[in-house]
């Protein structure tokens, strides 16, 4: 029995390649667009987002081309409650979120498959650079492109219905295996921005739904070295915008190394003492067997990030990880994916740091 397929196109040319070469290998493929704002006009026209209405027009023709049926799913409310919802209220709490990584999770893997499901599909297919046997998750060939980081946040049972036909490819030989094929987004820039901030400016929308509430910005010792207009605009790390009235007594600049939101507080302080050893991490999702104690493997703290060596064990908490060389600029919110080598063994959310050089967590 022919397996049916419903390709997920955002419009750019991976999706588009992908429905393609998931058509040629035989299953049914439907094309399916999701609409994940009610006001599409309200994006930017010309972004490098995924979510414009030009994205729409261009998967539809995109799905002409490859010659299957086309269709736009509305998943504006979902979209709103599960990602940005979750966004405000995760830096409203102190913490850094990744949107694209919780669309993947809530949107891509639940919503979209549990409807493609009831519609009797047997599979979702993507564009992601991932490759997928059915038991392991493994990074894409094109390492500079990989989205297993993105794609570890699933459950094995979501994965089992996940087609990636991009996986053993680079983005340049998908580039001209577009151009080859008729594809008219053949070149179209890849996304970066998050799509739901229309102008880009994270600040000015976080600003503008939980409102203006001034606070301290102190250094290490408790000094008050400035003001601001509101916790959530900072995220760990942080070094421009900071907007400080007294300098460094050495002269340095200084980053942000700590948001609280129960006092509506930012700590401020050397560059040193974001270096992290340390992390406890919750709500692990495995991929692989889950260890009955201490493994040692790598871990990958953002998407495109540095690896690192480690050991990760199971704790009441969910996850601790002991790093071999400090990381920097860990934020709570973050997402910790383990590997060994190029497998993807699980990922849990990171819930707190233990800072080497300040001592504090």
């Amino acid at each position: 029995m022919t397996l049916r397929v419903l390709a997920a196109m955002s419009g750019g040319v991976d999706s588009a390649v992908a429905a393609a070469r998931a058509a040629e290998m035989g299953y049914d493929v439907t094309g399916v667009h999701m609409a994940l704002s009610s006001n599409p006009q309200s994006y930017r026209t010309g972004a490098r987002g995924c979510c414009t209405l030009e994205d729409s027009r261009d998967a539809r023709r995109a799905a002409d081309v490859i010659g299957i049926p086309f269709y736009v799913w509305d998943l504006a409310e979902r979209f709103h409650q599960d990602v940005v919802e979750d966004f405000v209220s995760e830096y409203a709490a102190g913490r850094t979120p990744n949107p694209c990584l919780r669309c993947n999770e809530k949107i891509k893997f639940e919503a979209l498959l549990d409807r493609a499901r009831a519609l009797g599909f047997d599979a979702v297919c993507t564009g992601h650079y991932a490759r997928w046997d059915g038991a392991t998750l493994r990074r894409g060939v094109d390492h500079g492109k990989d989205q297993s980081y993105v794609l570890a946040v699933c459950t094995p049972e979501q994965l089992a219905h996940a087609i990636f036909p991009l996986g053993d490819t680079t983005k340049a030989d998908i580039r001209a295996e577009a151009e080859r094929r008729g594809i008219q987004v053949a070149a179209k820039p890849d996304s970066h921005d998050i799509c739901f901030i229309a102008d880009g400016d994270t600040q000015a929308f976080l600003a503008e739904r939980l409102g203006r509430a001034p606070g301290p910005i102190v250094d290490l010792d408790g000094n008050r070295v400035g003001e601001h207009e509101g916790a959530y605009g900072f995220t760990i790390g942080q070094r421009k915008g900071l907007r400080l009235g007294r300098p460094a007594p050495d002269g340095k600049p200084r980053y942000v190394l700590d948001i609280s939101p129960v006092d509506n507080t930012v700590t401020v302080g050397p560059r040193e003492a974001l270096d992290v050893d340390e992390i406890v991490a919750e709500r692990p999702v495995w991929l692989a067997e889950p260890p009955a104690g201490p493994i040692g493997c790598q871990v990958q703290l953002r998407a495109h990030g540095e690896v690192y060596d480690c050991v990760a064990e199971p704790v009441p908490a969910g996850l601790r990880i002991r790093l071999a060389a400090p990381a920097r600029g860990v934020a709570a919110g973050q997402t910790a994916v383990l590997y060994e080598g190029d497998r993807v063994l699980g990922s849990a959310t990171i819930s707190e740091a233990v800072r080497v050089a300040a001592g504090v967590e």
